[in-house]
């Protein structure tokens, strides 16, 4: 069984190969579309030069640099969000809190009326790959402890500069609108989204502004589709405790249940379309050898497209359904989160792009650069350095063959309001890696948050005071969503899961907070 197994990895891993080199090369053969930049006007360069502030950017760095040291796992960022609500409700925005049944989701207002402009971010941390800010080497601060590997700590921050320089352009010249930040807990384990759309959060909200860092600088997809779908799910397994060696005929092994299933998933793989991504851990599987467990559970991600993803889903209950039969122990199926694909829509996209473009690239210095080149040669990825131009803005190519590839739950809040997308362009490093956390911190993040905030409310600033755009923009989601309207994976009875990276951030956080920044 194992020798096939193996041979089935193998054979998976050339299909994919080949179809990464092959059928995805649509995807980059993509038509690219030349646009001029966005128009500038008085309001727009009120907030650009308001931004440009020196002690602006410090402000916003600098709260970036502290939410980077606190590193907070998915749903427990309550000093994160505690930061971050504190500063807006000090500076006149009303926050709403605890909002889906998650303790740290919120929703900052300011402003009235129409267009209703929504800014999206999340703040949470990767578990084990603690680093030192700025250190081209490895060097935890924490052996084991979280780090910032995905830039979260610099989007609640930009959304924060983007929404002050707003609210200084309504007050300014008596824009009519509403500005809200949506503070959304546990984005790397892809929860809270799905249940702040469940909870109508997003109701009578024009669009929807996402920002993350990234080694480019523009807008998103014109159009179409990306990423996988995903189910995330525990499958609990309960049986009976025996002596392992004096009577282990009289127990019912849960840890054999969770193995059992794997390794029907395993052979599973052999038989599912190949833009499949399945991945498990284990989070518990007994406490010592001499005893069989009568507890254990596997925690499992099921990514594929929208059209395939909950066939894939059942097939990997159907393996957990078999392993209880066959072990004699008690299953439970708990669905944590469930997401679509997200969908793209190009006038926003293409408008969130002419502003980049108006806002430029961030100017590296010597020293910036030579820490990047630094780090990429100890991390042994490419050495480029830092980024330097602007993304190509490309028209999504419906032929393109799908292959795979990350999720992200805003793919939700994309298929009930327009969603456009901003890359902050820092990323020097790979992603989820202890070279991320290390690039995520300090002087290249802070300008990287200066240009895409200048992005972001040029954008924002656009849909404001030029209601053709937010029509264009407002006529293609109709179209969307009479094409493919809007249907939640999630299961009825589905909670967020608060209890999620409670112990493990229990572990790490007084060990942490001797390297806690202050604010």
């Amino acid at each position: 069984m194992k020798a096939k197994r193996f041979r089935n990895s193998i054979l998976s891993c050339v299909i994919a190969t080949m179809l990464i080199l092959g059928l995805s090369a649509g995807v980059f053969a993509a038509k690219v579309v030349e646009v001029p930049p966005a128009e500038m006007y008085p309001e727009k360069q009120m907030a650009f030069d308001w931004l440009d502030q020196p002690q602006i950017i410090e402000l916003y760095g600098k709260m970036s640099d502290v939410l980077w040291s606190y590193a907070e796992l998915g749903m427990q960022e309550f000093k994160s969000y505690k930061l971050l609500t504190g500063y807006l409700e000090q500076n006149g925005f009303k926050v709403e809190h605890g909002m889906a049944g998650m303790p740290t989701c919120f929703v900052a207002s300011y402003g009235s009326g129409k267009p209703v402009i929504g800014l999206i971010f999340q703040a949470d941390a990767l578990p084990m790959i603690s680093q030192g800010g700025r250190v081209p080497y490895r060097d935890p601060i924490v052996k084991g402890a979280p780090g910032h590997g995905c830039g979260h700590n610099a989007q609640g921050p930009l959304c924060i500069a983007s929404a002050m320089a707003l609210k200084g352009a309504i007050d300014r010249y008596g824009l009519k609108g509403t500005i809200k930040i949506f503070g959304s807990p546990a984005e790397e384990t892809l929860i809270s989204r799905p249940y702040m759309v469940r909870a109508g959060l997003f109701d009578g909200v024009d669009v929807v502004l996402k920002n993350h860092t990234g080694s480019s600088f523009g807008g998103g997809q014109l159009g179409g589709v990306s990423g996988n779908a995903m189910f995330s799910t525990l499958f609990s397994f309960e049986g009976v405790t025996a002596h392992s060696a004096g009577g282990p005929w009289n127990a019912k092994s849960a840890l054999d249940g969770v193995e059992l299933m794997n390794d029907g998933v395993n052979l599973l793989r052999e038989h599912l379309f190949y833009s499949y991504r399945i991945h498990y851990v284990i989070p518990s599987g007994g406490q010592a050898p001499n005893v069989v467990p009568d507890y254990a559970s596997v925690w499992y991600f099921v990514r594929n497209s929208d059209d395939l993803v909950e066939s894939d889903h059942e097939k990997v209950i159907n393996c957990a359904k078999g392993a209880a039969l066959a072990t004699g122990t008690e299953l439970t199926v708990r669905v944590y989160t469930a997401i679509h694909q997200t969908r793209h829509n190009a006038a926003f996209n293409q408008l969130a792009h002419q502003n980049a473009m108006l806002a430029g690239m961030p100017e590296w210095s010597d020293e910036e650069e030579a820490f990047a080149k630094e780090l990429q040669k100890n991390a042994g990825i490419s050495v480029v350095g830092l980024p330097s131009k602007l993304s190509k803005l490309k028209e999504w190519d419906p032929e393109a063959k799908f292959v795979g590839g990350g999720s992200g739950d805003t793919a939700d809040v994309s298929m009930v309001t327009p969603l456009a997308s901003l890359r902050v362009p820092v990323n020097a490093s790979t992603g989820h890696h202890w070279s991320n956390v290390a690039s995520s911190y300090g002087s290249i993040v802070w300008k990287g948050i200066n240009a895409c905030a200048k992005a972001t409310v040029g954008t924002a600033l656009d849909l404001m005071t030029k209601p053709e755009l937010l029509q264009e923009v407002r006529d293609q989601f109709a179209e969307q969503v009479k094409r493919d309207p809007y249907r939640s994976y999630l299961p009825v009875d589905a909670v967020p899961p608060l209890e999620l990276n409670e112990e493990l951030m229990a572990r790490y956080r007084t060990k942490m907070e001797p390297s806690y920044l202050e604010w």
